[in-house]
């Protein structure tokens, strides 16, 4: 696919303002390990074929597992996630689908009992922030890097 638009030239400062996100995110304290799953699970759903290339990498730098990554989109039907990486995928996929339910309360009040405050600030943010960038990349065409 052909890219449409490279909005980093083409609107610097919009661009940067998605970079603005990314800077709280780094410094909001969520741990890399969970802001890559995050990232990788929300990417899948929306089906962006750069992020998850990306993420998917970038959580193996970490020392993510394999087997962890391809199972990620299995989540509940395995036992390799901790029960606050559960509750962090379930607000994630509940997020990225908000026309399906809206963020249900049982799954806002789960994430809520494994994170502290500032966590789930920062969880959220990373959640709507992945999502924009998904949106971003799939209009663009953005191509693999």
């Amino acid at each position: 696919m052909k890219e449409r638009i490279n909005l980093s030239k083409s609107d610097p400062k919009a661009y940067q303002a998605m970079l603005g996100l990314e800077k709280y995110l780094a410094e909001s304290g969520l741990d890399k390990h969970l802001y890559e799953l995050i990232k990788t699970r929300a990417s899948q759903m929306n089906g962006c074929a750069f992020c998850i290339n990306m993420h998917v990498r970038d959580a193996m730098k970490l020392g993510e597992t394999a087997q962890r990554l391809f199972l990620l989109d299995a989540w509940r039907e395995t036992d390799l996630y901790t029960q606050k990486e559960r509750a962090v995928l379930a607000l994630t996929e509940s997020m990225t689908t908000l026309t399906v339910d809206h963020v249900p309360d049982e799954i806002y009040e789960e994430a809520a009992r494994n994170l502290t405050e500032k966590e789930l600030a920062a969880v959220i943010m990373a959640i709507i922030t992945i999502n924009s960038w998904n949106r971003l990349a799939i209009t663009t065409r953005k191509p693999l890097d």
